[in-house]
């Protein structure tokens, strides 16, 4: 009898612990989706940010200085993409959407540009992709975050430790991204 009643709680406790493992694993595939949605969308602002700095560039007289931001900031963001590297590419989005912002409001400046209808589907495409990438960083917290509790959990704990589910890094801002937008030094030239 007493054996019985052993067999019967060590089935209890394995399955409970397959459970805790399964659980741990989809939350580990939630995350990576999560990132696999913000990468389809970073693919894809990618794609539309070389079509934007050729349509500007028909303008002779465009800065030339706030094009190269947008190229460089564009290459950080690629190759932080490219790494998964979550802590770069926060800072890399961070520049980007600056040097973007500088180059929409430079824009103002060139009435052929403002009235090019390439330049303002494009920045239409742009800011929408932003749009979404926004949403999808904030869906991939949320899944960091429940996987990141659940590992610290007791006795989740036990079962993360025992097969290497570890905590996976926040998309976090770049500090620049979080401060106030400095509205009279946009429209002050």
């Amino acid at each position: 009898m007493a054996s019985w009643l052993f067999l019967a709680a060590l089935g209890v406790a394995l399955i409970y612990a397959i459970m805790l493992y399964n659980g741990l694993v989809s939350l580990k595939h939630n995350v990576a989706q999560a990132w696999a949605n913000i990468d389809v969308l970073l693919k894809q602002r990618h794609d539309e940010l070389p079509k934007l700095i050729e349509v500007c560039k028909q303008q002779r007289d465009f800065e030339s200085s706030t094009l190269e931001r947008v190229i460089a900031a564009r290459a950080q963001v690629a190759d932080a993409r490219e790494h998964q590297d979550v802590a770069a590419l926060g800072d890399a989005e961070g520049s980007l959407r600056a040097s973007l912002g500088r180059l929409f409001a430079v824009a103002e400046d060139y009435p052929e540009l403002r009235s090019n209808e390439n330049f303002l589907a494009l920045q239409q495409r742009i800011s929408s992709l932003e749009d979404a990438i926004a949403d999808r960083r904030e869906l991939y917290n949320a899944a960091v975050n429940i996987n990141n509790v659940r590992v610290e959990q007791f006795p989740d704990l036990i079962v993360a430790r025992m097969f290497r589910f570890d905590e996976k890094p926040l998309l976090e801002f770049a500090a620049a991204e979080k401060a106030d937008v400095d509205v009279a030094a946009l429209f002050a030239r």
